[in-house]
């Protein structure tokens, strides 16, 4: 069996270890040094190997920026920061059609952008505005599928976790790849609001209603978000100014957010032992799955498989984008069982050498942020899709009077929602690069 070969049958080998539910990080450090030994003929190499990977994929500076915006997104949830996002946006949109439920995606997109995680986006705004579609007559299916469509944009609204691992893989800027993520992001809020007003209008029994608030309480609830923007500008502003790294603009906004959580009260010494192991927790699983992606794809990197891969498509005489939409369907349907952090560090050593080589009109630097936002994209799509969509699973773990039957079928609006979204972004690059290019 040539090395082409043992590296194409290790990706069925890859989903049968996943499928019989070895956790992700140990399937691909098992399949990477099983392939590595075979490939070498000896187990010397690969102890070697496994040292030198591991080094010199912790000692990367950039990896630092991970368990720091992981604490910010804890210290945001002990600060009720979370609540206030969701009271101003109930404020002024609550009383109109699906206002709630709209309300409930603003907050998502403002805490998501101070956690970076889609996951504990879903999970603190699924514990804040859950209560409060229900008491507004909201029916459990479109409560759960709005929160978990809002949580995704814990991944695109820039800070990102998601975003620095694809920019650690592929070598880009992390504060051009935030810069570029913003517009999308913004549209895909806009995207699952018209969603909400449509659903709203197509079935007016699932969706209840509040009575406006006066114009005193609106501008009191909004108020109480100024944390949120101060964290926010001065996080993104910084870093995009050049004042300082993403690594040290993820330090200000950790400390901003605790700073914030000790004044609200929310923060003391037994809830700061809590954040700090919850953030311990999270990065020990990231870095985990890191390691083993690390060693996984340095045996694809061995068989020469990407470069392979690289050559026979570049040689095609196809139009590139065909070629981009079979890659973005395939992560599509990868989502519907896998996780979006593990599909990056999967896919993309195999999959940006042949998007390299593609001709798209395009700069390098600008053809691999569009590629990665795409990616981001469809990778949160995966995370609504069913059966297998983490954010179902977290927003109905909080709401188990909800079947997860009713979330599925609401939830797929929002699922188109996204297709549409990337679609256009295929179509129209600009949309991605035009802030950039400023």
């Amino acid at each position: 069996m040539s090395n082409i070969e043992l590296a194409l049958w290790s990706f069925p080998v890859l989903l049968l270890l996943i499928f019989v539910r070895i956790p992700i990080g140990l399937a691909m450090l098992v399949c990477g040094l099983g392939g590595a030994w075979m490939v070498y003929g000896s187990h010397m190499p690969i102890l070697n190997q496994l040292k030198q990977v591991t080094y010199s994929t912790f000692s990367n500076y950039s990896l630092s920026v991970i368990p720091l915006f992981l604490l910010m997104g804890q210290f945001a949830a002990l600060g009720g920061l979370s609540q206030a996002l969701f009271k101003a946006a109930e404020a002024w949109i609550g009383h109109r059609k699906g206002g709630v439920a709209m309300a409930a995606v603003g907050a998502c997109a403002g805490f998501g952008a101070i956690c970076g995680s889609s996951l504990a986006t879903a999970a603190t705004m699924g514990q804040v505005a859950l209560p409060e579609l229900r008491r507004a007559g909201y029916a459990g299916g479109i409560s759960t599928a709005c929160l978990a469509a809002g949580g995704t944009l814990g991944i695109l609204i820039p800070p990102s976790v998601v975003l620095v691992i694809y920019a650690i893989l592929t070598e880009q800027n992390i504060a051009k790849l935030f810069l570029a993520a913003f517009v999308p992001g913004i549209l895909a809020a806009l995207g699952y609001m018209i969603v909400i007003a449509i659903y709203a209008r197509l079935k007016p029994q699932d969706v209840g209603s509040m009575p406006p608030m006066p114009m005193k309480e609106r501008l009191v609830a909004t108020a109480k978000v100024w944390p949120v923007l101060v964290i926010f500008l001065a996080v993104v502003g910084g870093i995009y100014a050049g004042i300082f790294t993403p690594t040290e603009g993820a330090a200000v906004g950790a400390f901003g957010t605790g700073l914030a959580a000790w004044f609200s009260g929310g923060l003391n010494r037994k809830t700061l032992l809590g954040a700090i192991l919850g953030t311990a927790a999270a990065t020990g699983m990231i870095y985990m799955i890191v390691l083993g992606a690390g060693v996984y794809n340095t045996f694809l990197a061995l068989s020469q498989l990407p470069q392979e891969a690289a050559n026979i498509v570049g040689s095609w005489d196809v139009n590139p984008v065909l070629i981009l939409v079979a890659i973005l369907v395939l992560y599509v349907i990868l989502g519907c069982f896998m996780d979006s952090l593990s599909m990056i560090l999967l896919t993309i050593p195999v999959f940006f050498p042949i998007i390299s080589v593609l001709d798209f009109g395009l700069p390098p630097e600008e053809l691999a942020i569009w590629f990665g936002i795409l990616v981001l994209i469809v990778v949160e799509v995966g995370l609504i899709t069913p059966p297998v969509g983490m954010n179902l699973f977290v927003i109905n773990s909080l709401a188990r009077d909800t079947p997860i039957t009713h979330t599925y079928r609401a939830v797929m609006p929002f699922v188109a929602s996204d297709l549409i979204r990337t679609a256009i972004l295929v179509m129209f690059p600009g949309i991605v690069l035009f802030v950039l290019r400023l």
